[in-house]
């Protein structure tokens, strides 16, 4: 899933590093399918996902500095730790390692991607990061490398390095371009009140397994493999798929409101998104997701509702 920077002269440009701020565009994900397997001994599910970026974003901007420093404004200021737990930090210093070069960035992030959400937001900084600091120190990795840098920190993080819509298998980690005709797909993302952490939804759905309480998995994506080769959002509408929805809608019963809100208001399909708790709507065409995210604001069922498109680049200097 190679691609190239640029321009010879721009790749010359982030070989020598950049003297100014580096400032990296990130999107957010959505899983179109996401079939959970059994628990490994790793503590991960087998997974079988198709991920799908789209327009709704993070911008990581990065700096010289003499140390390592972050700070953030917008969604999660005063609630995400800016310590050495943050994926920011960690995928810096992990390309530090890979690079030889020392750890040293000033790192400012502004996140539109609501924390906790099932968008990815974490991973989605995370590979800001890779992108923005091999661009600052002039480290000169592929997006290949970076990839592989990525699984480190991750299961989503590689998939936001490369962005568009891919196949992910593994823990999610393992990487391979979806080839469909070019066709922009339009969604209403429903932003819930708080978050729901990802482990939280995974041990639902095990304890609903055990119980005989969730429905059938969804399988493989072969269904959903042929809709995107379709262009037509009908068939891609009946294709989608989640296996966790069922254990974010036990955890957040509210959450049944919000996908009645949005079929309501003439939605395609509806689902969670990835861990939850964000809901998001497949719609015909951009004035379409306009209208079901103004109906869905107005229903009171959510935080905010917000159209986007997809798929999008992954993390990118802009």
């Amino acid at each position: 899933m190679t691609e190239a920077w640029g321009p010879d002269d721009e790749d010359d440009r982030r070989r020598r590093g950049a003297s100014g701020p580096v400032r990296v565009r990130v999107p957010s994900k959505i899983n179109l399918h996401l079939g959970v397997g059994p628990l490994r001994a790793d503590g991960y599910h087998e997974l079988s996902t198709v991920y799908h970026a789209i327009s709704l974003y993070d911008e990581l901007t990065a700096r010289r500095g003499d140390t390592l420093t972050l700070t953030m404004e917008g969604e999660g200021a005063g609630e995400l730790a800016l310590d050495e737990s943050n994926l920011v930090i960690k995928a810096t210093r992990a390309l530090a390692a890979y690079t030889g070069m020392p750890a040293h960035a000033r790192l400012h992030l502004r996140k539109q991607i609501p924390l906790a959400g099932g968008l990815a937001g974490g991973s989605a900084d995370a590979a800001a990061a890779l992108v923005a600091c091999d661009a600052l120190w002039g480290t000169g990795l592929s997006r290949d490398e970076l990839a592989r840098i990525a699984a480190g920190i991750g299961s989503d993080v590689p998939f936001l390095v490369y962005g568009g819509t891919a196949l992910g298998t593994g823990r999610g980690e393992v990487v391979s371009p979806v080839l469909a005709r070019p066709v922009s797909w339009h969604w209403v993302v429903a932003v819930a009140d708080g978050g729901l952490a990802t482990p939280q939804a995974y041990g639902e759905l095990d304890r609903l397994r055990a119980a005989g309480g969730a429905p059938e998995p969804v399988g493989e994506p072969d269904a959903l493999l042929a809709a995107l080769r379709q262009r037509d959002p009908a068939v891609l509408a009946a294709a989608l798929g989640n296996d966790l929805q069922a254990a974010a809608l036990s955890l957040r019963p509210a959450l049944a409101e919000t996908l009645k809100a949005g079929e309501a208001a003439g939605a395609l399909a509806g689902l969670v998104s990835g861990s939850g708790p964000t809901c998001v709507f497949l719609a015909r065409d951009a004035a379409h997701a306009e209208r079901i995210a103004d109906e869905l604001i107005a229903a009171n069922v959510c935080r905010d509702a917000r159209a986007a498109h997809g798929p999008v680049a992954g993390a990118r200097v802009s």
